[in-house]
């Protein structure tokens, strides 16, 4: 009797099924303390008990990307151990901060599958949780990844492909219980611009670059507990090991700190492209365009939606050739809603 898992391939999943994640994982500041070492992360919220506190909360949060990478490098083992392509995110929702002394675990429904016209593999959607140890859901998204078949003559399953919102209404998001901007140090932040001093259209070259090391993504992997195996394993991949998707995600929400320093919470996410794979030492840099701007039900606390681009070095504000497809040196389209002071 086989020991091991395999992982699962593209005709082991049914829709409604219910996945329960191993590996429950408890918080503690050395994750805070390693994600800051991995990235150039300066938001004052994340950086500060006293900052956070001002700011009404009874003390820093973990990263909201931090606790995301926790999330999901759980999922990766029964989602996305054989997977080709990570294809894309919708409909992601931070419920809760994620407290030290917190402990996370995941849990995934399949609400869609796919076969594709080739036979050989197909996509299956799933919608992924993260639950402290009260059970209460901190972080919720969607995602659908392109998997290998085991078996090229299993019959392809009914299609089923999900309705996913293109995007999350500001009335979806939600606020962390106490978050009061209206107090708000800006000069402890690092900038002064506040929610209306940004214009729906408005682009911002975040300037700064950072050469990704193959050291630094393999901790960060292995720190997030992702098995995948494209980013561990040279022959899983002909060239080059694969850097993780989240990896960049996290160093383009790192970068976007100058010009971006006040919007200081991930509330929502609305979709994500990984426009092309990303390896080591390629330069990342990162620009940025306003999509939409709202106000909120807390004191002094608006919603930014905000596009966030990563390039290998590309000129900022190119995003697709005249075909409709994303140019070679982009790396990341992500679409996002941020909390920022009004």
């Amino acid at each position: 009797m086989a020991k091991t898992n395999p992982g699962r391939f593209f005709e082991d999943y049914t829709v409604g099924e219910v996945i329960d994640h191993a590996v429950p994982r408890t918080i503690s500041g050395g994750e805070r303390a390693l994600y800051h070492a991995l990235y150039p992360m300066r938001h004052a919220l994340y950086s500060s008990d006293e900052f956070a506190r001002d700011c009404g909360l009874s003390a820093a949060p973990i990263d909201d990307l931090a606790a995301f990478h926790i999330v999901f490098g759980k999922t990766v083992p029964d989602v996305s151990l054989n997977a080709v392509a990570n294809l894309g995110y919708a409909e992601g929702r931070w419920l809760k901060p994620v407290w030290q002394g917190d402990t996370i675990r995941s849990q995934s429904e399949v609400i869609g599958v796919k076969q594709n016209s080739n036979g050989r593999t197909g996509v299956v959607y799933v919608r992924s949780r993260g639950l402290n140890q009260r059970d209460e859901v901190v972080m919720e998204y969607a995602r659908w990844v392109m998997l290998r078949k085991r078996d090229m003559d299993a019959p392809a399953p009914e299609t089923v492909i999900p309705e996913l919102k293109k995007s999350l209404e500001p009335s979806d998001l939600v606020i962390p219980d106490g978050l009061d901007f209206s107090s708000y140090d800006f000069t402890l932040a690092g900038e002064k611009h506040r929610l209306s001093h940004y214009e729906v259209g408005e682009t911002i070259d975040h300037v700064d670059g950072v050469t990704i090391e193959e050291a630094e993504h393999m901790m960060a992997t292995r720190l997030w507990q992702n098995t995948s195996k494209v980013h561990f394993d040279i022959t899983a991949r002909p060239d080059q090991r694969l850097i993780y998707g989240g990896h960049v995600i996290s160093m383009a929400r790192a970068l976007s700190f100058n010009g971006l320093a006040n919007a200081q919470i991930i509330a929502g996410l609305n979709g994500g492209a990984h426009a092309n794979p990303c390896l080591a030492g390629n330069t990342i840099k990162a620009w940025s365009e306003v999509l939409d701007k709202a106000e909120t039900a807390a004191p002094g606390v608006g919603a930014i939606r905000l596009r966030l681009v990563a390039t290998k070095g590309g000129a900022p504000f190119e995003l697709k050739g005249p075909d409709g497809k994303y140019l070679p040196d982009v790396l990341l389209d992500l679409d996002y809603w941020a909390l920022m002071p009004v």
